[in-house]
């Protein structure tokens, strides 16, 4: 993931609800932490603008095109990976596709590249979930 060090890391996130459902990864456990879930996104790149940088996680992880619909703010994530510390402001949008209204609610996809999975989570099973960034599972249910 690239994460831990001493710089802060500028992680961009798209989020979508549909029918009482989040479009979130799955990322599997490891030697040191168990399986959780994150919105979907990415670093920023130097040269591109936070709303270019989602669609472009977009199109690399799921191969699908999105329109921005709004910034929904954004926090710090102040976490240890791998036993380091480590440092993300994340910035959270609000995206949509026709692709992502299509994607039946029971169907998980490969994402590119990656062991990691994504699909459609229903709301009321986040609860005691490790969902990544830290109070998205509010700013989903606000979006429900």
């Amino acid at each position: 993931m690239g994460v831990a060090g001493t710089r802060i890391r500028n992680l961009l996130v798209g989020v979508v609800v549909k029918e009482g459902h989040a479009l979130l990864e799955e990322y599997p456990g490891d030697a040191w932490r168990g399986s959780f879930l994150r919105a979907i996104g990415g670093g920023l790149e130097f040269g591109e603008t936070l709303t270019e940088g989602v669609a472009r996680e977009f199109r690399e992880e799921l191969g699908v095109e999105v329109t921005i619909r709004r910034s929904l703010g954004a926090s710090d994530n102040i976490f240890t990976w791998q036993g380091v510390p480590a440092h993300e402001v994340v910035h959270v949008f609000e995206v949509s596709a026709p692709e992502l209204d299509a994607w039946p609610l029971d169907e998980r996809r490969p994402i590119a590249d990656q062991p990691n999975v994504a699909g459609w989570w229903p709301l009321a099973s986040l609860a005691g979930r490790d969902v990544y960034p830290d109070g998205i599972v509010g700013v989903l249910a606000a979006l429900r």
